[in-house]
């Protein structure tokens, strides 16, 4: 990705535009049997309290990656799902995985990411899961499920530290590569653009996978998962690209009852297609303050989502946060850079460093789990993680309405 999500050509739109918005107010069938102990901690209570939701839960983490072919679209997506794990995995999900090993060994997508990770700033870049690849599931069953949809030219991990926070707390995260639209498309040149078209494409993919998991009966899903997921709790998030997409899918599709965006407007004209008017879920925004990829302009249309959204609706707001201060990968390519070490303030161009980015995806874990905890789950002590200033002068209090 050599360019940035709003550039050049269409800032002045987005200047004008801007000034004219109202003021903001694969596994084997078989699974691992559990010993007892297994058993026991799967049985445990495991609801959140208000100080859950800023560390990880009960659970420990398991992944599935597998494929999953559209022939009706003529697309094949390769698939991550995130769940919570049988307490015999938890050595192994503390071990974790190389980011590289989402992908088949003998891969080319593998030798990138591993060549990538060898040469990404280790400050900023995160090169190793804490989840164990096919684990024994927890006994629990009818857990929700967030779907994620990553940026512009990323990959389907972006978020592994937030879909890991998720599923120890008993929320399942399914993500795909948006084929076509990953980082290696961005590397090769050969990606789809920003447009109403790809956008379209993307809200499908989403609407794609879950129809495929939610189904019981789907060989396609590793077998010691099919059926455990709950079609009535199903909430979506999407970092950049993939918020405005996520607001498209909550346009489209019934089955999301609540959504989030990392880092972009959901509404915006440069990606025409969402209108908040029209999206009757509950809806969440976290704005970086330093966000030198969308711009100011791009953080002032943030800002008039909230404003034109049906209640309820929250807005966090992170200082010296870039665009990609929440992600796994920030750094890990030049183009990724925007949140990863030193940075030029918008205001006036100074030097700064952005905020640690360690610090940075444990505010955005926090943030999003307590949404999900909240709308997903139910529970009314996941306002007060939600809504707290935390770190003091680096996250604002959320606004709701």
């Amino acid at each position: 990705m050599n360019k940035r999500f709003w550039l050049s050509g269409v800032l002045a739109a987005l200047m004008t535009l801007a000034a004219c918005a109202k003021t903001a107010a694969t596994t084997d069938d078989a699974a691992v049997a559990g010993d007892s102990a297994a058993d026991a901690a799967d049985q445990a209570d495991t609801s959140a309290t208000a100080d859950d939701w800023r560390k990880d839960g009960a659970y420990p983490v398991g992944h599935a990656d597998f494929v999953l072919t559209d022939a009706a679209r003529t697309r094949t997506l390769r698939v991550t799902v995130w769940y919570p794990a049988a307490e015999s995995a938890r050595a192994a999900a503390e071990a974790g995985i190389s980011l590289a090993d989402f992908y088949p060994v003998d891969s080319p997508e593998h030798a990138t990411m591993t060549t990538l990770l060898a040469s990404a700033p280790a400050t900023c870049t995160r090169a190793q899961t804490h989840s164990a690849a096919n684990a024994a599931p927890a006994t629990t069953a009818n857990w929700p499920l967030v779907a994620f949809s990553h940026c512009h030219t990323c990959t389907r991990f972006e978020a592994t530290t937030i879909a890991e926070r998720l599923a120890s707390h008993g929320i399942a995260v399914i993500a795909p590569d948006h084929t076509g639209n990953t980082i290696f498309e961005g590397l090769a040149g050969t990606s789809a653009g920003l447009g109403a078209a790809f956008l379209q494409v993307r809200a499908d993919d989403m609407k794609f996978v879950l129809d495929q998991i939610l189904d019981a009966k789907n060989t396609a899903i590793p077998a010691n998962l099919r059926g455990k997921f709950d079609s009535t709790r199903i909430g979506a998030l999407g970092h950049s690209f993939g918020g405005v997409t996520v607001g498209k899918l909550l346009m489209d599709d019934p089955r999301p009852k609540a959504g989030m965006a990392l880092a972009v407007p959901m509404a915006q004209p440069l990606l025409p297609g969402v209108d908040m008017a029209k999206i009757h879920v509950p809806v969440a925004f976290v704005l970086a303050r330093e966000d030198n990829s969308i711009l100011e302009v791009g953080n002032t249309f943030i800002r008039q989502n909230f404003a034109d959204a049906n209640p309820p609706v929250w807005l966090a707001e992170v200082a010296d946060a870039g665009h990609f201060s929440f992600a796994d990968i920030a750094g890990i390519i030049p183009g990724f850079d925007a949140g990863c070490g030193k940075g030029l303030r918008m205001a006036d161009q100074s030097d700064f460093t952005y905020l640690d980015n360690t610090t940075a995806r444990s505010i955005g874990a926090r943030l999003v789990g307590a949404f999900f905890g909240q709308t997903l789950l139910g529970e009314a002590a996941a306002e007060e993680p939600l809504m707290a200033a935390e770190p003091a002068g680096i996250v604002f209090p959320s606004e709701r309405k």
